[in-house]
């Protein structure tokens, strides 16, 4: 692999230029990717799962797809009305990202004998999570682009990333090693919304209570749907992640409080 100059060293428009762009996204998708059909080794074994088990980690699947699809569908909407061609650039590897999550989520389903997952995902979908995914395609729609950032790449990627982080940490070896290579796509979209938003609040500082009111409306969405996730996988109350203060950490960032 190319021995990229560290980003950090960057000025902000090389930065912007280089960090979003196509060369950048193959250079760090390469070395978790390759030689990992659907982001698992080959010959993995699989887990010896009761039915409990197993129809419990189907449910959190499903619910996955639900964020992905969400994330999907907006990046993809986004491209039309993104302000800039780094913005643009940078969304079309966001599209690549979550189409290649869904993908490698809905095979880990049939893995585990579901047949027609599509059906199955609508079936055991959590409303608040349909709900969140309905509210960002809204945003999309009206083409708000400090709204539609703010929800899929803070709010959303955010608490995906905590989620699939502390369940890769727990699952069986396969679910963890596809779950693993999620994460690290969830950093870098988490680092587009962070910068993106944190130069036009510094810009335009009446934005701020907008999406402060935004924040209020989706908080108790998307932290109960992934609240929910973490049951399922039955992981103790004690072992379990803050999603909360992980998300709050996040947008304290952008300048948002409780």
């Amino acid at each position: 692999m190319r021995d990229l100059k560290d980003p950090h060293d960057l000025t902000v428009q090389d930065f912007r230029s280089t960090v979003h762009s196509f060369e950048f996204w193959f250079e760090a998708v390469e070395g978790y990717l390759h030689g990992r059909p659907y982001g698992v080794t080959p010959h993995s074994v699989e887990a010896d799962f009761s039915d409990h088990q197993r129809d419990a980690l189907i449910t959190t699947l499903c619910n996955y797809c639900v964020g992905e699809t969400a994330a999907l569908e907006a990046s993809s909407g986004m491209i039309a009305f993104a302000p800039d061609l780094n913005a643009k650039i940078f969304l079309s590897t966001q599209v690549v990202d979550e189409g290649r999550h869904l993908e490698v989520l809905m095979h880990r389903m049939a893995m585990l004998g579901v047949v027609d997952q599509e059906a199955e995902i609508k079936s055991r979908a959590n409303r608040s999570l349909v709900q969140f995914k309905d509210r960002l395609l809204e945003f999309v729609d009206l083409r708000d682009w400090e709204a539609a950032v703010f929800a899929q790449n803070v709010i959303l990627e955010c608490l995906e990333f905590t989620v699939f982080q502390h369940h890769a940490t727990v699952a069986d070896a396969i679910t963890a090693q596809m779950l693993r290579g999620i994460v690290s796509d969830e950093r870098r979209h988490m680092g587009f919304g962070e910068n993106d938003l944190g130069r036009r609040l510094l810009a335009a500082p009446h934005t701020h209570d907008r999406l402060a009111r935004i924040k209020r409306e989706l908080d108790t969405l998307v932290i109960s749907a992934f609240a929910e996730a973490m049951r399922q996988i039955e992981i103790d109350p004690e072992n379990q992640p803050d999603l909360a203060g992980h998300y709050l950490a996040a947008v304290a960032r952008l300048g948002f409080r409780p």
